[in-house]
This record gives structure tokens, C-alpha cells and sequence, in this order.
């Protein structure tokens, strides 16, 4: 498994929507900034963020964006599978994405990608937003 920028970024911006879940919306101008995230960059990751029920906005004086569900509910696994795909870093080991792969005809082969996964995955299934602040 390789993080994409998207998915740091994604992460990072959300620990800061966290930070602040319950009490106020942040702009996007803040949340980029206060990340060094490209304001243009973060308003397509907020988008698909949105559209999968993570983030909420509002518009107006007191507009922004805020969690939309709580930070003991989003698990960096959903949040990495959202943006970048498997956890697994083979097609075969996949649990959600799975696909065949060469790396089937070895099944010890496929065993070691598997305990990777599963202790990649364990980790980030069980580690929420609220663990981050």
C-alpha cells in the first residue's frame, strides 16, 4: 500500500475538521492553509469527501465545512479505500478489490501479501479521527 498525496491530504484536512467537530465550520481557505494544501485541490477532495457522507457544508457568513458524522466514526481505512483503493498491495490479497494475480500460484506468496494486508488494514480499521487529535 502507497498513500496518494489525495489520500494525505484527505487525512490531514479531516483531522482538522476534528479539531473543531461540534463547535464550528471551517472555510476551506483555513483548512487549506492551515495544511499547506492547494485550495483548488482540496475543494475536488472535499467534494468526493461530501459525496460519500464524511464532510457536510453550509453557505453563508457562518458557512464552511464540518464532519458530518463523528470523529470516532471515521476509520483511516474508509477514508484510504475512498480515495486510493485496496489496502493491499496485491490484486489477490484484496479483500474488497479483489482480483487474480500472478502472485496466486504461490499460496505462501499470497500468504505473506495477506498477513500484510490484514495488519495494515487491522491498523487503520481501528484507528479513528478522535485517536488523531
Amino acid at each position: 500500500m502507497r498513500l496518494s498525496r489525495k489520500s494525505e491530504y484527505a487525512l490531514l484536512a479531516l483531522i482538522d475538521l476534528a479539531h473543531s467537530y461540534g463547535r464550528e465550520r471551517k472555510k476551506i481557505i483555513e483548512v487549506a492553509n492551515g495544511n499547506n494544501i492547494p485550495k483548488k485541490y482540496l475543494e475536488q477532495i472535499f467534494l468526493q469527501l461530501k459525496g460519500a457522507g464524511y464532510v457536510k457544508s453550509a453557505r453563508g457568513a457562518n458557512g464552511g465545512y464540518e464532519l458530518a458524522k463523528a470523529p470516532n466514526e471515521i476509520n483511516l481505512a474508509e477514508i484510504i479505500r475512498l480515495i486510493d483503493g485496496p489496502l493491499a498491495s496485491v490484486g489477490s490479497a484484496s479483500l474488497y478489490f479483489f482480483e487474480h494475480t500472478p502472485v496466486e500460484r504461490n499460496k505462501k506468496l499470497l500468504q505473506i501479501f495477506k498477513d500484510i494486508r490484514n495488519f495494515v488494514s487491522d491498523k487503520l480499521e481501528n484507528t479513528t479521527l478522535d485517536h488523531l487529535l
